[in-house]
């Protein structure tokens, strides 16, 4: 971890440790839509079952896991493995202050381009990027370099896809662009609507496939003897020492909670079960929709009880 990070997690940490937070539970929330729909659901379950004062805190994942360590947080809704498998190490397997939901979502992750886009410049595979031809085809500020989303700034799979563009080489064709979700998917929405070429990091569950016509970009198989892939807080040189030249693996999201929670809270948080098809469509109902996230989980909650009870038994 560089030192920039580790003064603002103290910072926060420190702020979530003044006792400015006295709930009983206190959820972690990073930046991306899925994990703010269950984070509510959550929260619901939980003071409706035990009573408890629930609140919800932005935090990024790494600051999330802290907090969970110290205490000043107890729920990290949505963990990525293999993404976040260097703070699940280090929490979970290490220090055992941390604990993990068995029960995974499964999930997907990968490069994509509007079928369109395919049609127009005949691009199959990711590392045909790298060749300054088909890169051109996403040029859009003619700076001779294409243009991709390779997700927001603080996700662990933003870093990877650095590595992957490095390893493919399309890191020299192609300018690597973070931002945030809502204004990249607008730039997806805009380019359909504009008959324009756009490349960008995709991943399930997700509503992006159920809003747009979408081609994944051919890679090869994932294979783990070529999958080298660091995070910063693992190696200050991890892009460097880095590397992934093939598909990602499959992914599973679990949740995780202090080991030393509320017993109740726990037990409840340890048999949690959602599937991607139901993840898919909260989000699609909080981004597409508009809906607000706790009026939405508190609807989700009263219609899917037996699904709820089976958590709490």
């Amino acid at each position: 971890m560089n030192k920039l990070t580790k003064l603002t997690t103290t910072a926060v940490l420190a702020t979530l440790g003044t006792g400015a937070f006295a709930a009983d539970v206190v959820i972690g929330v990073p930046n991306w839509p899925s994990v703010r729909v269950t984070a509510n659901v959550l929260k619901i379950v939980l003071e409706d079952n035990l009573g408890l004062d629930v609140e919800l805190q932005n935090g990024s994942n790494p600051i999330v896991f802290e907090a969970m360590d110290s205490g000043a947080m107890h729920v990290h809704p949505e963990v990525w493995l293999p993404n976040q498998s260097n703070l699940h190490n280090t929490f979970v397997k290490e220090k055992g202050t941390v604990a993990m939901n068995p029960n995974g979502i499964s999930a997907d992750q990968a490069m994509c381009v509007t079928t369109a886009t395919a049609e127009r410049t005949g691009i199959k595979a990711l590392s045909e990027l790298s060749d300054p031809d088909m890169a051109a085809n996403f040029d859009t500020d003619g700076d001779g370099m294409g243009e991709i989303w390779i997700g927001a700034a603080g996700w662990a799979s933003t870093n990877v896809e650095k590595i992957r563009a490095k390893s493919y080489g399309y890191d020299q064709t192609m300018t690597l662009k973070e931002m945030d979700e809502t204004l990249a998917l607008a730039e997806v929405g805009a380019a359909t609507d504009q008959d324009k070429n756009i490349v960008f990091f995709c991943y399930t569950p997700h509503h992006m496939f159920q809003l747009y016509d979408l081609t994944v970009l051919d890679e090869p198989a994932h294979d783990p003897a070529k999958w080298n892939v660091a995070q910063p807080t693992d190696d200050p040189n991890w892009l460097e020492n880095s590397s992934a030249g093939v598909a990602w693996s499959k992914a599973y999201l679990h949740i995780h909670y202090q080991a030393t929670m509320n017993e109740d809270a726990a037990a409840i948080l340890s048999k949690v079960d959602l599937t991607s098809q139901q993840v898919s469509a909260m989000v699609y109902a909080l981004i597409v929709e508009e809906q607000d996230a706790a009026e939405f989980a508190r609807k989700w909650v009263e219609e899917n009880a037996d699904q709820v009870d089976s958590w709490l038994n």
